[in-house]
């Protein structure tokens, strides 16, 4: 006898084996013939398969007439062909074993729908969902298509540190990590001596694995660090956590122009596979979530990437008849209403934008030759704005130690981070993916707390 999935049992080429089939019951229905039906899924895929469970069962009447959402079973038996609409298969079963019950009584799930927002409550239960189970089999194949995308081209993968004593944004908004007794602090309002500190200096949760990938970059050519960011921002909006995920490839003798393309292809690559691995979790998207979902990945397979410039969005965003929450102004960030528009309505399509003044971005990016701006690069698409940052990395050592000191940032924090310019530096460049946004983008989910599993946001940490 064979253990199966839900999914390998539904295929036809199950049809006549014996097998056993693990899971948790979404409904019982029982027939005045004297049987029951129970749908049982295992998350293997969003459909259940049908369970035929004759009334001659030992446990018949004391168990399975008794189970309910929630209850998880082991069950063995013959699958054969259904005559049900939707299913190719069902499972007659032989045997019913029972592991755990779920009181109907107190099982949150018992109701067919909640919102989104109360199920944020049920973090525990809510993979349970048709909704997040179908969620987190489209995180795994887009975990896994970078990671293939990266590995087929000879990246090397590197876990750099979730525990940093280096800003690399530069904006401050980070989670300290201390051994320190904090109460005792606070109640001496004393300066606070890192002397007596765990690393004996202040010590932070990474925002960023970019520098650290930086070195490894430049001795071993092609990297990508994929793994967990915080970043102590207090924002309660729909598109921001506190823990999220992030995949940043470094490459080096690499400039701009390969970075765009290196990002670009990535993309594609994520949302084709999508649509050929996960056919029918990006259905139920667009069927109850997003009706462009499909379409919206599809367009953006084929389609060339537009390449402009900061200042040529500028201008377009100038000719615009819309009216803007927020002017457009050189010199100043593009607002996610500017990105929308340039690849919505402007172009059409994902937009690329390059050369953003040097003002409004990091040190360590390329100052170009205007001294005005810099090889950095935004991915736009539609319905998000940006979804990829990046940029070709500052390697000239003068250059870098003046941005540094324009920026406020002490050169002895960063002494490692400056030798790498000093000793056999090369043009580089990389860029950075939250995989939340474009998991979000992917599924048509609205709030980026329903594409991660247990999301940390201002005021809630429970799970």
């Amino acid at each position: 006898m064979d253990t199966l999935s839900v999914a390998a049992a539904r295929m036809e080429l199950a049809i006549g084996k014996q097998a056993m089939l693990q899971g948790w019951v979404r409904t019982r229905r029982d027939s005045k013939a004297g049987f029951s039906f129970l749908e049982l899924n295992d998350g293997s895929c969003l459909a259940n398969i049908q369970i035929i469970c004759d009334g001659d069962l030992e446990n018949y009447e004391t168990e399975v007439k008794k189970l309910s959402a929630g209850c998880s079973v082991s069950v063995s038996g013959e699958v054969k062909p259904s005559g049900g609409k939707g299913q190719a298969t069902e499972l007659h079963a032989a045997r019913v074993t029972v592991h755990g019950w779920a009181d109907p009584e107190q099982y949150p799930l018992q109701k067919k729908r909640h919102s989104f927002e109360k199920l944020r409550e049920w973090a525990h239960l809510r993979p349970r969902t048709n909704t997040f189970g179908a969620v987190a089999r489209v995180r795994n194949t887009i975990s896994r298509s970078i990671h293939n995308y990266f590995q087929e081209q000879e990246f090397l993968y590197v876990n750099t540190p979730i525990i940093t004593a280096s800003d690399c944004e530069g904006a401050g908004e980070m989670f300290r990590v201390t051994t320190l007794d904090l109460e005792q602090l606070a109640k001496k309002e004393t300066t606070v001596n890192y002397a007596f500190d765990f690393f004996d200096r202040p010590a932070y949760l990474t925002v960023s694995g970019q520098l650290e990938g930086e070195i490894y970059a430049t001795a071993l050519g092609k990297i990508y660090t994929f793994g967990p960011t915080f970043r102590a921002e207090n924002s309660n909006t729909s598109r921001h956590l506190a823990e999220f995920w992030m995949v940043e490839p470094e490459v080096a003798f690499a400039e701009l122009p390969q970075n765009m393309d290196l990002a670009e292809g990535l993309i594609k690559r994520i949302f084709g596979d999508v649509l050929n691995v996960s056919s029918e979790d990006i259905q139920f998207f667009n069927d109850r979530i997003d009706k462009t979902v499909i379409e919206t990945l599809e367009r953006i397979c084929n389609s060339q990437f537009e390449r402009i410039s900061y200042s040529e969005a500028i201008n377009l965003l100038g000719q615009a008849e819309t009216k803007f929450e927020f002017e457009p102004v050189w010199g100043q960030d593009l607002q996610s209403e500017h990105e929308r528009y340039l690849t919505e309505d402007a172009i059409g399509r994902p937009v690329i934008v390059t050369d953003y003044p040097s003002t409004i971005k990091p040190f360590y990016m390329r100052l170009s030759d205007d001294e005005k701006t810099v090889a950095a690069m935004d991915v736009l698409v539609p319905k998000v704005g940006e979804i990829v940052g990046g940029s070709q990395r500052e390697d000239r050592l003068d250059v870098l130690s003046h941005r540094m000191q324009q920026q406020d940032l002490d050169p002895e924090a960063y002494w490692w981070y400056l030798d790498l310019r000093r000793f056999g530096s090369v043009p580089h460049a990389g860029f950075g993916l939250g995989l939340e946004r474009i998991v979000q983008f992917t599924t048509g989910m609205a709030n980026i707390r329903d594409v991660i599993p247990f999301p940390r946001t201002p005021g809630s940490a429970e799970f």
